[in-house]
């Protein structure tokens, strides 16, 4: 069991939540608010998308990252930021036209992925560590573009959070660390539940942690209703963990969530299993993190 946990809040996602929850945060102050909400209930990261604020869907926009990341900032509260480069790989098919993306096709090279990681130089980023059926779309990570975006992300000084939602992607990770494209101690995050990866079960995280190279540091998550069942099984396998509103939006049953409720729950879940919750400073020196800004 993890004696020290790491809680990471994930805050608004890119799923179709915002009409489904009237707390789901939408525009850059929004965000920024639930993460900061987040913080001071106990979590030590911050995981950031960015949403159209005219529309509520999920965007790219280099300018909403700026915003919300400035009033983060600007608050001086100590926390670690983590913001996603998992956008424009988003492809549904079309089967009029196989050649071509259908309606919600999103798909961006590896520059345009991360080119608001090399302006803002958070502290940690995300990469999504290969291709998936993702519900009834997919999304579209090659091991060229995830080679980019590592050998950018690494430039900037900026430690990838490795995204993994099956076991090939923790098997990709580890050829890209030894190809000498992600520094040590890699950073992992177990993606469990989500549509067609890796299922929510006991077995698959333990297989997906057993896989893990030597000294890699991880967390792990479900989505939906067992969000916290896998709160106690990420610490209880030694990692972890991460709880928000792009994961899951209820608190009980019937019970909408915050961010703020949800890593207040995560925490007492972890402290009443006998272990404590790491702070901001604690994560750094944990996952060794460059703090640029």
């Amino acid at each position: 069991m993890n004696p020290k946990v790491i809680i990471s809040c994930a805050v608004t996602g890119a799923g179709d939540t915002a009409g489904k929850h009237p707390a789901i945060p939408v525009t850059p102050r929004q965000i920024a608010d639930s993460a900061l909400e987040a913080h001071a209930a106990g979590a030590a990261i911050v995981h950031l998308h960015v949403r159209d604020p005219s529309t509520g869907k999920a965007a790219r926009d280099p300018a909403l990252y700026r915003e919300a990341v400035g009033a983060i900032r600007a608050s001086a509260a100590d926390v670690v930021i983590n913001l996603t480069a998992g956008m424009g790989g988003d492809f549904f098919f079309n089967s009029s036209n196989p050649a071509s993306g259908g309606t919600g096709t999103d798909m961006a090279g590896a520059a345009e992925r991360v080119r608001h990681v090399e302006e803002l130089l958070p502290e940690i980023c995300t990469l999504d560590c290969g291709s998936l059926n993702f519900g009834d779309g997919a999304f579209l990570a090659t091991a060229d573009v995830l080679r980019e975006m590592a050998r950018r992300i690494q430039a900037a000084g900026v430690k990838p959070e490795i995204e993994c939602f099956e076991l090939g992607h923790v098997w990709l990770a580890k050829q890209l660390i030894a190809e000498g494209l992600i520094d040590s101690p890699p950073l992992f995050q177990l993606c469990l539940g989500i549509p067609w990866g890796a299922e929510a079960t006991t077995e698959t995280m333990l297989a997906m942690r057993n896989h893990l190279p030597p000294g890699a540091n991880w967390a792990g998550f479900a989505i939906g209703r067992m969000q916290m069942p896998f709160v106690a099984q990420a610490a209880l396998l030694g990692g972890n963990v991460r709880v928000g509103l792009e994961d899951n939006i209820w608190l009980d049953r019937g019970v909408r969530a915050s961010n703020g409720s949800l890593v207040a729950r995560a925490r007492e879940i972890v402290e009443r299993m006998g272990a404590s919750v790491a702070t901001a400073a604690e994560a750094r020196a944990t996952l060794v993190l460059k703090r640029q800004r």
